[in-house]
This record gives structure tokens, C-alpha cells and sequence, in this order.
């Protein structure tokens, strides 16, 4: 018995050698060589800041002065500050508006696109237009657009049928719907075009048969459009989601948090902290904070739609 199992021992450790001669002639070494500095360089760009954000979270840190551990003082100043409600409630009215009126029109204008049969291009290109235009220079038209006077372009057309003049961005209960149909505006074509490609890939043979059965455009889309790109339009929803929770340069750019901070936002609280107030500490925590919402968001998200997923 004490011979066999020298035995097995002896022809288990032969085999382990041949197997590490084996990987290394194959050029397991080699490609490890190969592929370890691409690692270290995505690593150290993508992990670092991840991981010296974390550290400033909880250090006092002007980025003048040494840094001064502070543990968990910054989570308490920035979940304290007075300000931090309102710029969560507008985040949520943001990401609400934008889900509500926001999300259906990429994904109608790409459903119209797709019925489109000669003249489908022209639609997308016009569609896309936006995505094109830079952002800062879109905001400043937009602004144009939302002059509060009675020569303003929305209410001169307005004015045509009786209606205002709005004060639009000036106002409390309209800055944060102006800055939705802009940011719907700038970002729909971009999303329409990911729809599109989605469209591509449904089987013809179901709109023939629906049609066989009778069903109308409507019925067509509601029974095999929907169904058959319910996995992007979950993914969308997510991404969007990600998106408005993070929004910054709209609000920035058109109000910058005003009127009597309606339009403050958590990214635009996150850049007082650091480049006015000068306290990058605080504003990390918040961002880290935010980041933490966002994971657990994402993950209760998955396990609601797990059963309709298609992904």
C-alpha cells in the first residue's frame, strides 16, 4: 500500500511538472510578459483615481496644503449640509422628467425611422443632427431660444397663440422642465441610433406574419417591436438612469443652480465643494457617496428586471 501511494505521489508531481513545461513552452510566460504592462497601465488609470478618491474622501485636502486625516468627518459635513436635500430632490425631478418625457422619444423616433423606406435617412440624419453639435454651443442657442422677453423665440411663438411670456430659466417651477427638453433634445438622436441598430436584428418573418394576422402598426410594434429589443430598452433605461442621476453641465451652464438653487443638482453641489469652497474632501465623499447609490441602484434595477431581460 506505502508503494502505491509513493507511486501515485511520484506520477501526480511528474505530471504537475510536465504541465508547467508544458504552459511554459506554449508561451503561457511569454504572454503573461506581453500582457503585464497593458494590466498595470489600465489598472493604474482606471483603479488609481478610483482609489485615491477613496483616500481623499477621508482626508482634508485643499491640494495646497498636506492633507490631514480626517476619517469620516467629510461623510458627516456633506450628509449635514443643508444643501444636500434640495440638490437630491432636484436630482430625482431631473431623472423623473427625463425618464417620463425623456426616454419614449428616441425610442419612438427610431420605431418612425425604421417604418421609413426611401426617405428613413433623411429622418436619421436630421435625428442625429444634435448629437453633432457641441454641447456648450447648443446650451447658448438653447439659452437664445429661452430668452425670457416677448421677443424670445419660444414666446414669440407662444405669443402667437396668446400665451406668456415665461420667464423660463428664470423662474423656480420651469428652469428644471427647460433644461429636460434641451438635454431630451441633445441626447435623443444619439440613443435613437443605438434603437435602430437594435431594429436591424428583428426577424422580418414576425412583422409578415403579424400583418397576415391583421395587426396594424400599432399592434406590430406593441406585440414584436417592443418584445424583441426589450433587453436594450432595459439597458437604456439603466444607462439613462446613470446619466441624469450624474447630470452637471446643463444645470451649470444654463442657471448655474439658480433661481434660489432649483436647478442645484448633486454634481453641481460636488463642484462647489471642490472649486469653490476649495474642499476636495467633502467633495469626494459626496461623489463617493453618489457612486455607492448608483451600484446599489444598479443592482436592485437587475434583480427587478431580471425576468423580462433578455441579456
Amino acid at each position: 500500500m506505502f508503494q502505491r501511494r509513493t507511486s501515485d505521489a511520484s506520477r501526480q508531481s511528474r505530471s504537475g511538472a510536465r504541465s508547467v513545461a508544458t504552459w511554459y513552452r506554449s508561451g503561457g510566460l511569454s504572454s503573461i510578459i506581453f500582457a503585464l504592462p497593458l494590466v498595470l497601465i489600465f489598472l493604474y488609470f482606471s483603479w488609481g483615481p478610483i482609489v485615491r478618491g477613496l483616500v481623499l474622501s477621508f482626508q482634508k485636502n485643499n491640494l495646497v496644503q498636506a492633507p490631514e486625516w480626517v476619517g469620516m468627518a467629510n461623510f458627516s459635513y456633506v450628509l449635514t449640509d443643508p444643501q444636500l436635500p434640495q440638490a437630491a430632490i432636484n436630482t430625482l425631478y431631473f431623472a423623473f422628467l427625463a425618464l417620463i418625457f425623456g426616454f419614449p422619444v428616441p425610442l419612438f423616433l427610431a420605431v418612425f425611422v425604421s417604418e421609413l423606406r426611401r426617405t428613413g435617412w433623411l429622418y436619421n440624419m436630421l435625428s442625429y443632427l444634435p448629437a453633432v453639435v457641441p454641447p456648450v454651443a447648443a446650451i447658448l442657442l438653447w439659452k437664445f431660444f429661452y430668452d425670457p422677453s416677448g421677443t424670445g423665440v419660444f414666446n414669440t411663438i407662444l405669443g402667437w397663440f396668446g400665451i406668456g411670456p415665461f420667464a423660463w430659466l428664470n423662474s423656480q417651477s420651469l428652469a428644471m422642465p427647460a433644461i429636460v427638453l434641451e438635454a431630451t433634445w441633445a441626447g435623443a438622436g444619439a440613443t435613437s441610433i443605438i434603437y435602430l441598430a437594435a431594429l436591424t436584428g428583428v426577424r422580418t418573418e414576425l412583422y409578415e406574419a403579424a400583418e397576415l394576422d391583421g395587426a396594424g402598426i400599432w399592434r406590430r410594434i406593441w406585440h414584436v417591436t417592443l418584445p424583441q429589443i426589450r433587453g436594450i430598452i432595459l439597458i437604456m433605461m439603466l444607462l439613462q438612469l446613470i446619466g441624469t442621476f450624474q447630470v452637471f453641465t446643463e444645470p451649470f451652464l444654463f442657471t448655474g443652480g439658480g433661481p434660489n438653487n432649483a436647478t442645484t443638482t448633486i454634481l453641481l453641489l460636488i463642484y462647489r465643494y471642490a472649486f469653490i469652497n476649495g474642499d476636495f474632501g467633502a467633495a469626494t465623499a459626496l461623489s463617493v457617496l453618489l457612486a455607492g447609490v448608483l451600484c446599489l441602484l444598479s443592482v436592485v434595477y437587475h434583480f427587478v428586471t431580471r425576468r423580462w431581460s433578455t441579456t
